[in-house]
């Protein structure tokens, strides 16, 4: 892999978590290519190969439903979220696919309290270059704990 593909994926990352801390739900799904997937699961069903996950998207469609919800029928007690990501790992690239994974921790805030830790886990990702720069094919956020505290409303 050359340099300018490796900071385009370091690009990739930081932008990623800066559209979702924005709260940026329609920018959120274009990070991703059509016949994507998007998996939120813990790290116990992850390593066991059990296919139970606490979110499944498979296609950019669902995405797109996904942020319609957000935005529009989902009804919470509003919060902030916060991304700290590390630097991507990269496991292979060949053939116009770049593998790699990197840890993430998501900080909550809610509008009256402090800050919690609200997740913290690895992405394992496919990416692809398209017309457009680098998208997801697939991005899997496996987090290690067995519990999410309350409900996941927004993407990791």
């Amino acid at each position: 892999m050359d340099l300018q593909t490796f900071i385009a994926l370091n690009k990739l990352y930081a932008d990623y978590a800066a559209t979702i801390d924005a709260e940026d739900w329609d920018g959120w799904t274009e990070y991703f290519v059509d016949d994507c997937e998007y998996k939120v699961q813990p790290r116990e069903n992850f390593e066991r190969g059990f296919p139970l996950a606490t979110m499944w998207f498979i296609s950019k469609g669902m995405l797109k439903d996904r942020a319609f919800g957000i935005s529009e029928t989902l009804f919470h007690d509003p919060y902030y979220q916060r991304h700290v990501v590390g630097a991507p790992r990269i496991l292979s690239a060949e053939n116009g696919e770049i593998q790699s994974e990197a840890n993430y921790a998501v900080f909550r805030t809610k509008l009256n309290g402090e800050s919690t830790v609200f997740n913290v886990g690895r992405y394992i990702d496919r990416i692809v270059q398209t017309d457009e720069g680098l998208k997801f094919k697939s991005r899997f956020c496996i987090y290690d704990s067995e519990m999410i505290a309350n409900s996941l409303i927004y993407p990791v």
